[in-house]
């Protein structure tokens, strides 16, 4: 049997959740409330491959010719490739008083919008059509079952036609659209919520699809779609695993040689004990190898990390300059997850970005809109280590002092790495300590160093042998008082 060819919904992203388009030749069904971007989706339709696609048919039974026309140039939209046939109700029939008699069983020939219709078909032949909307009809019909039949009528003589039918339907509890479900070929359904807007496809007769709610945007160069990551798919070819060293001689014999490729590492500890920091002097011995690195930014300015950056010996510009890295300020409340995790997507498969680092995993959970955080940076995550990039996370914990907590958001489990700082009092004074809690891949030094961060970068000093009660925060000396740690 052929498989029918596939056409664009002229929306990468939506063609991606339509695993590569819309088979050609069927009707499909695009529902949801008023101001959901059905329209928009139906002029991507239209447009898309002007060159090579065919005569476009736009029918509208609402708006009017000069509304759509209009509206759609504020978006860049060709209107002027596009047919327009206006079959909504002007000034005239208001005035008037005239109904229209459509599609009616015994005057079919001479119902009026029928054979304009059927003229515009005929003399166009057009290989895409859009139909907005259905809902329209429904009001023209005596009752559900005439309607039902008039609908499938309509779009089996434009597919007949040679057309690929795109049609749209204002659903509501007053006018339920279950019956135009039932005979589309396919169902994509808009969504407008306070989460933001999505776009969820739940039905396409001959090929696959991926189902889920995904993220979606409607600009002034109009809609977007952002596909959920779905773990165990886009997978890259499986590459050598290599560690990547930190470049400081102390921290690679505590991480036995390094953080491996293809890892998640959770950099933990309170604030400003150095997690970012941390983070960096890994991106920095990349940046020396010449690989790629791209850090996200959810709580500090990018201006102050540059700065910051610049007074302990991490040349963070110079990284930017040359390509090595990008620093990106990612701000409250402007994407979705899903959004965020395909301009993640954009870096790793475009950009050939090896390191990602995400700081931090508090400010990632406050930054959406969204507040299921372990399910989304679950997938994420499994994504990355899909294509072999090395993620870090930095995850703030409450506590300066007191009993040891690795994480206070449940998101340990996701780590193949956990690489903690905490400060001590020790002498009357605040110092900080490194340790590793876990390392999926490979042994590592159990025992906990000093870290200090100076103007000439980071330095890590001898195991703390001398010390114990560590990590309850209360540390105590087991030699003599006048042995220092």
């Amino acid at each position: 049997m052929t498989q029918p060819d596939l056409l664009s919904s002229g929306i990468e992203g939506l063609d991606e959740v339509l695993d590569g388009g819309l088979p050609s030749g069927q009707a499909y069904l695009v529902r949801g409330g008023p101001g959901c971007g059905k329209t928009t989706l139906g002029w991507h339709f239209l447009t898309h491959n002007l060159d090579d696609g065919g005569p476009r048919l736009f029918i509208t039974l609402g708006e009017s010719h000069d509304q759509l026309r209009r509206n759609a140039a504020v978006s860049g939209f060709p209107v002027e490739a596009v047919e327009i046939l206006d079959l909504s109700p002007d000034a005239e029939f208001f005035v008037q008083n005239q109904g229209f008699d459509i599609f009616s069983a015994a005057q079919v020939e001479q119902a009026p919008l029928t054979e304009r219709i059927v003229a515009q078909v005929n003399a166009l032949r057009p290989r895409r059509v859009f139909i907005d909307s259905m809902t329209q009809l429904r009001y023209l019909s005596t009752d559900a079952y005439q309607f039902r039949q008039q609908a499938v009528g309509f779009l089996r003589f434009l597919i007949d036609a040679g057309a690929t039918v795109l049609f749209t339907s204002e659903g509501s509890q007053e006018a339920p659209d279950e019956d135009l479900q039932f005979i589309s070929d396919g169902i994509i359904t808009l969504q407008m919520q306070e989460q933001g807007r999505h776009v969820q496809v739940s039905k396409l007769r001959g090929s696959s699809f991926r189902k889920g709610r995904h993220a979606m945007r409607i600009g002034d160069r109009g809609m977007v779609v952002f596909p959920q990551l779905v773990v165990g798919e886009q997978l890259a070819p499986a590459a050598a695993v290599h560690q990547r060293p930190a470049g400081i001689p102390e921290i690679d014999e505590l991480l036995s040689g390094g953080l491996e490729s293809g890892t998640v590492t959770i950099i933990s500890g309170p604030s400003g004990v150095g997690k970012t920091t941390l983070g960096l002097q890994f991106i920095k011995e990349a940046a020396g190898r010449g690989d790629r690195s791209v850090v996200y930014l959810f709580e500090e300015a990018v201006d102050t990390l540059l700065n910051r950056c610049e007074g302990i010996n991490i040349p963070v510009r110079a990284m930017v300059d040359r390509g090595t890295l990008a620093v990106i300020k990612v701000d409250p409340l402007l994407y979705s997850p899903d959004e965020f995790a395909n301009q993640v997507r954009l870096e790793v498969e475009k950009a050939k970005t090896q390191i990602i680092m995400i700081d931090s995993v508090l400010g990632y959970k406050l930054s959406f809109r969204e507040d299921d955080l372990i399910r989304n940076i679950h997938g994420l995550c499994q994504y990355l280590k899909a294509q072999g990039v090395t993620t870090l996370l930095t995850n703030e914990v409450e506590s300066i002092t007191g009993d040891f907590k690795a994480t206070e958001l449940g998101v340990s489990y996701l780590a193949d790495n956990i690489v903690f700082l905490r400060y001590l009092e020790i002498r009357g004074q605040m110092r900080r300590a490194i340790g590793v809690l876990k390392k999926r891949l490979s042994d590592f030094e159990k025992t906990l160093r000093e870290f200090e961060i100076s103007r000439y970068g980071i330095k890590v000093g001898r195991p703390l042998t001398q010390l114990r009660g560590i990590l309850s925060g209360v540390p105590e000396f087991i030699t003599s008082s006048n042995d220092e740690p």
